[in-house]
C-alpha cells in the first residue's frame, strides 16, 4: 500500500496530458487499473478515488472489476498517497470543473488551450495531518465464552469460532458484511440457541461449548494463534487442552445456495468430525435440497505467508478442526474488499445457513441418528426457532462501522458491545488480548488512516505570469505614453514662445 499520507498538490483527473505532481481525482464508475497504474507511472502526487453514497447502485460489474483490483492494490507498494472520499454535491462539482479544465488540454489549437488554462478555475487539495507513523503498542482483542457441559469432569469440547475483524484497502471503509459479519452474526445466534437448550437439564448436553470472537483475523489469524499459545503452550488447565472434539469456523455465510466444508484434512470414519460432516449432509439433503453441499480438501501450505482460512491455526496444533462458508476459494476477492456492504447479505441465506449449522450441530451433540432420529427431524422450530429478525438487527449492527483491526482496541464501543452480547447468552466472558513482538513484530499497524482534505479554488500558475505580462505591458504602455506626452508638452510650450515673441 502507499506510505505517504501529506498531500498539497494541484487537482486533475486522468483525461489531463500531465499528471506528474498533481493530484489525480477518479470516480469508482470510471476506475480502470489502466488508469491507476498510468497516475503512478507519471509520479502523480496523490489519487483520489471518489466512491458513491450508495455502494448498492453500482453496477455489478463495476463492483466485481473493484474487487479484482483491490489486491493489486494492496499488493504494490508506492510512495503515492492514494485516498479513498465519499461523495456529495460539492465533491462532485469539483470533479466535474477538474475534469473539464483537464479535457481541455486536449483542444486542437494551443492559443485555445493557453486562453482555457489561464481563465479555468483549479483547486489545490491539501491535508494538513502528519505522515504516518507505526503505532508499537496496539493490542488485537478478542472475546472468549462458554456453556459447560452436563456431567464429568473430562467433557469433550466443541470450539466455535468466527473473526470478527473486516478488511479491504481502506481501513475506515471496511465494513465487511459477509466477511466476516455474517460468520459473527452465526456465532451469536448459535450461542443464544444453545444456551437456551443449556439452561434446562432434560436438554443440556454432555459437550463443552467455547465460543470465541477472535482478532486480527485479516492478519494471519494472529488473534486466534495467540490465544492457543496461551491455552496450550502457557496454562495447566484449560478447555483446549483437555478433550476437543473439534473446532467449527465460520466465515462468509451471507449469500449463495452453496456450504463448503474446508478441511486440511479429510476427517476419519468414526471420529465426531466425520459424524458432523455426515450431519451436515443429511441435513442439506432432507430439509434443504436447494443448497449444494460439498467438502474442499486443502493442505495447510506453511510456504506461504497467510494462512488460507482459520481452521488450519488449530490444525497446525494437531487440534481436529474445519470451516464452513459459501465460498469455494480462500483467493475470493470478496473476503478482502471495502464492497463487502449490507447490501450483499441475502438474510434469507443467512437463517438457512444458520439453521442448517444449529440442526447438524445438535443432532452430533445429542446424538440424535444413533437415537433413531428421522434425518427431517426439525429441532429449531416454534419458540426455538432460528431468529431472522435477530440476525437481521445483528448484520445491520455489524455493517453499520468499519471493523479493520487497526481501529478496534480493548476500549472501543464495538468491542464492548460485542462482549455484551456474549454475556447475554455465555458463561466466563472475557478478553484476551494480542500485543506485537517488539524484536520479531508479526503485524505493524500505522495511523494516519483518516485525514480531512481542504480543496482550494486557485488560477493556475500560468494565470500569475499571463497576469503579470499584462501588467508590465500596460505599464510600458503607461510609461511610453507620458514619455511621448512629455515630449508634446515641451513642443507646444516652445511653438507657444515664438508665437509671443514673433
Amino acid at each position: 500500500g502507499t506510505r505517504s499520507a501529506v498531500l498539497n498538490t494541484e487537482a486533475r483527473t486522468v483525461e489531463a496530458d500531465v499528471l506528474s505532481r498533481r493530484c489525480i481525482m477518479m470516480r469508482l464508475v470510471d476506475f480502470s487499473y489502466e488508469q491507476y497504474q498510468k497516475a503512478l507511472r507519471q509520479s502523480a502526487g496523490a489519487v483520489v478515488i471518489i466512491l458513491p453514497r450508495s455502494i448498492s447502485s453500482v453496477p455489478q460489474d463495476v463492483v466485481r472489476q473493484f474487487m479484482e483490483i483491490e489486491p493489486e492494490m494492496l499488493a504494490m507498494e508506492t510512495i503515492v498517497p492514494v485516498y479513498f472520499a465519499v461523495e456529495d454535491e460539492e465533491l462532485l462539482s469539483i470533479y466535474e470543473q477538474t475534469r473539464a479544465a483537464s479535457a481541455s488540454q486536449g483542444s486542437a489549437s494551443a492559443a485555445e488551450v493557453l486562453l482555457h488554462t489561464a481563465t479555468a478555475n483549479g483547486f489545490q487539495m491539501v491535508t494538513s495531518g502528519a505522515q504516518s507513523k507505526a503505532i508499537n503498542d496496539w493490542l488485537i482483542p478478542s472475546v472468549e465464552g462458554r456453556l459447560t457441559g452436563l456431567g464429568g469432569d473430562d467433557l469433550p469440547t466443541v470450539v466455535i469460532v468466527a473473526h470478527y475483524d473486516s478488511f479491504g484497502v481502506a481501513p475506515w471503509l471496511s465494513h465487511g458484511a459477509d466477511s466476516n459479519g455474517s460468520g459473527i452474526s452465526v456465532l451469536l445466534e448459535l450461542a443464544r440457541l444453545f444456551s437456551r437448550l443449556y439452561t434446562y437439564r432434560r436438554t443440556h448436553a454432555g459437550y463443552n461449548l467455547l465460543f470465541f470472537a477472535s482478532g486480527g483475523g485479516k492478519f494471519n489469524y494472529q488473534g486466534t494463534k495467540r490465544w492457543l499459545e496461551d491455552n496450550l503452550d502457557h496454562t495447566d488447565s484449560s478447555l483446549l487442552q483437555d478433550n476437543v472434539a473439534f473446532v467449527l469456523c465460520l466465515d462468509t455465510l451471507g449469500r449463495g445456495n452453496s456450504l463448503h466444508l474446508h478441511v486440511s484434512k479429510p476427517p476419519k470414519e468414526g471420529t465426531l468430525q466425520h459424524a458432523f460432516l455426515r450431519e451436515l449432509e443429511m441435513v442439506v439433503a432432507s430439509q434443504f435440497p436447494e443448497v449444494k453441499f460439498s467438502m474442499v480438501h486443502k493442505k495447510i501450505n506453511l510456504a506461504e505467508d497467510m494462512l488460507a482460512w482459520e481452521h488450519e491455526r488449530f490444525a497446525i496444533r494437531r487440534l481436529p478442526a474445519f470451516t464452513i462458508s459459501h465460498l469455494e476459494s480462500h483467493r475470493d476477492s470478496l473476503r478482502n474488499s471495502i464492497m463487502d456492504r449490507r447490501a450483499r447479505i441475502d438474510t434469507k441465506a443467512l437463517t438457512r445457513n444458520t439453521r442448517i449449522i444449529a440442526e447438524a450441530l445438535t443432532r452430533v451433540i445429542y446424538n440424535l441418528t444413533d437415537k433413531g432420529a428421522p434425518a427431517d427431524l426439525q429441532i429449531f422450530t416454534d419458540q426455538m426457532q432460528v431468529q431472522q429478525e435477530q440476525l437481521e438487527s445483528v448484520m445491520d449492527w455489524l455493517s453499520s462501522q468499519p471493523r479493520a483491526a487497526q481501529l478496534i482496541d480493548k476500549d472501543s464501543t464495538f468491542l464492548n458491545t460485542l462482549e455484551y452480547y456474549m454475556g447475554r447468552y455465555l458463561k466466563d466472558v472475557k478478553q484476551h488480548h494480542v500485543k506485537a513482538d517488539k524484536r520479531d513484530p508479526e503485524f505493524v499497524f500505522y495511523d494516519q488512516l483518516k485525514q480531512v482534505m481542504n480543496a482550494y479554488r486557485v488560477k493556475p500558475a500560468i494565470f500569475d505570469l499571463l497576469l503579470a505580462v499584462c501588467i508590465a505591458a500596460y505599464l510600458g504602455v503607461a510609461y511610453i505614453a507620458v514619455q511621448h506626452f512629455g515630449l508634446l508638452y515641451k513642443m507646444i510650450q516652445r511653438l507657444s514662445l515664438k508665437t509671443k515673441q514673433q
